[in-house]
């Protein structure tokens, strides 16, 4: 399985960059409804603040955050939203996205988090599990079979 070369911060960035330029390039047809400005801020906070807690969570388990270099981890995390999906910094990043492509209210947007969490799921997760398996073995494998990778 190939290594991952860029950072997942860095993807959405580039996914939110598409989806603004797909708005800019067609603008027509935008959608717009009451308290559109008020959901996309909610799931962009949302999203936010479970990459906050979820890196803090790292943090204070003294283990790398860096996820070019998942076989580095020192120690497997489990605890806090790690109990209910293995991936809260990246569902936090896939919320923030979702929050964008509703504030850009274009259709083409709605694309965007989709195609991040399957470029996501196959260039960074896999790889990711791959590494942790190998570094944690049974104890990783347990935790797969108990925590969905998403929701």
């Amino acid at each position: 399985m190939s290594r991952p070369i860029v950072p997942p911060p860095v993807q959405a960035l580039g996914w939110a960059v598409i989806m603004w330029l797909a708005a800019w390039l067609w603008p027509e047809p935008t959608v717009r409804f009451p308290g559109q400005t008020v959901l996309a801020g909610l799931l962009a906070a949302s999203g936010l603040a479970i990459d906050l807690v979820s890196v803090a969570r790292f943090f204070r388990q003294r283990t790398t955050i860096n996820p070019l270099k998942p076989e580095a981890a020192s120690h497997l995390v489990v605890s806090g939203l790690y109990r209910y999906t293995r991936n809260p910094m990246y569902l936090g990043m896939l919320l923030v996205l979702i929050g964008w492509a509703v504030w850009l209210g274009h259709p083409l947007a709605l694309f965007g988090p989709l195609l991040f969490k399957i470029v996501l799921t196959r260039l960074q997760i896999l790889p990711e599990e791959a590494a942790l398996e190998a570094r944690f073995g049974q104890e990783y494998r347990d935790y797969k079979a108990r925590v969905r990778r998403w929701l």
